[in-house]
Parts: C-alpha cells; structure tokens; sequence
C-alpha cells in the first residue's frame, strides 16, 4: 500500500533529494564549525565542568556574594 501511495504523489523523489541534501549541509557545517574553532577556546570549554564550584556565586553590583 505505501508504494502505491508515494507513486501517486507528484515530485516525491524530490523529497529524497532535497532531505539528503540538507543533512549533508548540516554535517558539513558541523565539521566546519569544529574544524575552525581556535585552540584557546577549546582548551578553556574543556576545562569548564571541571573548574569551580558545582553553583557558582552570583556577584551582584555591589561586590557581595548573593548566593544562599
């Protein structure tokens, strides 16, 4: 029953296309993304879970820790 209903809809093999196309765009973005980020920056988001306290203090304009 299904491939009588997608040979009845007109363009259908369009959709094939085009939503392999869009996750080869997106992987590739991501791959870019990732490729071009700078060294420090990944150096510092690589040590941030593991840096501080688990609830960081909120400072507020005053200077005085506002956390309870």
């Amino acid at each position: 029953m299904i491939p009588n209903v997608l040979k009845d809809i007109s363009g259908v093999d369009l959709y094939g296309v085009v939503s392999i196309s869009l996750f080869f765009l997106v992987f590739l973005g991501a791959i870019l993304f990732t490729v071009t980020q700078k060294k420090a920056f990944l150096q510092k988001m690589e040590s941030l879970p593991l840096s501080g306290d688990e609830f960081p203090a909120i400072e507020t304009p005053t200077g005085k820790n506002n956390h309870e």
